[in-house]
């Protein structure tokens, strides 16, 4: 019976990391047959008291340690440690289904696929108007693009990127590791070396786990500029544009739209039309869009300014991007 390798970076999860652990151990899998394994970033509050607390009947979990910190170093600590045959690389952030690895296990074999992967079904821990209203647009198509992970399939297919994956162990030796140098995308940036180089990765729509997004505007903008940001750094380092999908630029487009022309309308004053052009398209599709959403759970202001906050947040992240990449050409950093 093939071996898995459950692999999930951490740090500072403590208010998420006992639920995930919770998740885990309900599962219908086979435990003679699978580890556990924690990464942990040297964290600073409860998450490696919690984890060592069902180490001490559950011998399958085991916590290693990376004082860098960075999230693929911990994948990559984890999956050279790893003796599983197949290995999950998830999220503490996290909760997943029963049937969540033993579907993903059995359909990434009759597939003969090199990844399979689930749907992410957004949620939050705190549920009020607010919340409520950021979670339905990190599950809408307007804010998170053609995302299939993220908005689900009435059928099994061929995609670009999953989330929290289950892997054939080869694939890390055909295709290399995690780019230890990318914050963000790291896991995108894999599964589109992996497309790119040949291999099929699949979305099993039935198979599903919660994801528990940030629950503010503060935390959401946060989030979103860094994700942005590391888009243009990712192309960056990996000098291949393939490296991403044209839906992680859009919120960078639409910023362009917006301030260049503004830039340039001294010298050319009408180009303050296009500014304004794109602004009122976009917020008259937000508005129709969030009236369409908005049910007693949620708020038709709070839909809009989480849309707003999104695409700005990670447009700019983008834009900040850009000019990270210039100083470093600048220095010479190449």
């Amino acid at each position: 019976m093939a071996k898995i390798s459950i692999i999930i970076p951490c740090l500072n999860e403590e208010k998420y990391i006992a639920e995930c652990i919770k998740s885990i151990l309900i599962s219908d899998i086979d435990y003679k047959n699978t580890e556990v394994i924690f990464v942990d970033g040297e964290s600073s509050d409860k998450t490696v008291e919690i984890i060592n607390s069902y180490r001490k009947e559950y011998p399958f979990i085991e916590i290693l340690n990376n004082p860098k910190k960075i999230t693929p170093i911990s994948m990559n600590i984890g999956i050279k440690a790893s003796n599983g045959d197949y290995i999950f690389i998830i999220s503490a952030h996290a909760k997943y289904k029963k049937d969540y690895f033993s579907k993903l296990l059995v359909e990434i074999q009759r597939l003969d696929a090199d990844c399979v992967g689930g749907v992410l079904v957004t949620d939050v821990k705190r549920k009020n108007k607010k919340s409520n209203s950021i979670k339905e647009i990190l599950s809408h198509k307007l804010g998170v693009g053609n995302a299939s992970f993220r908005t689900g399939s009435s059928e099994i297919k061929a995609v670009d990127t999953v989330a929290f994956g289950c892997y054939k162990k080869e694939v890390f030796e055909k295709y290399g590791l995690y780019d230890e140098r990318l914050i963000r995308n790291q896991d995108i940036e894999l599964n589109k070396r992996i497309i790119n180089g040949g291999g099929k990765i699949y979305l099993i729509p039935e198979v599903e786990c919660t994801y528990f997004a940030r629950e503010n505007f503060t935390a959401l903008a946060k989030n979103n500029y860094s994700n942005g940001f590391w888009n243009i750094l990712t192309a960056y380092y990996t000098k291949n544009l393939n490296s991403l999908s044209l839906r992680h630029f859009i919120p960078l487009i639409f910023v362009l739209s917006l301030f260049l022309p503004l830039l340039l309308s001294p010298l050319v004053p009408k180009l303050i039309y296009v500014t304004l052009f794109s602004l009122s398209s976009y917020l008259l599709l937000v508005i129709i869009i969030s009236f369409k959403l908005r049910d007693s759970s949620n708020s038709f202001i709070y839909l809009i300014s989480s849309f707003l906050t999104l695409h700005l947040s990670y447009g700019m992240g983008s834009l900040m991007g850009i000019f990270s990449v210039i100083g470093k050409y600048i220095k010479g950093d190449k």
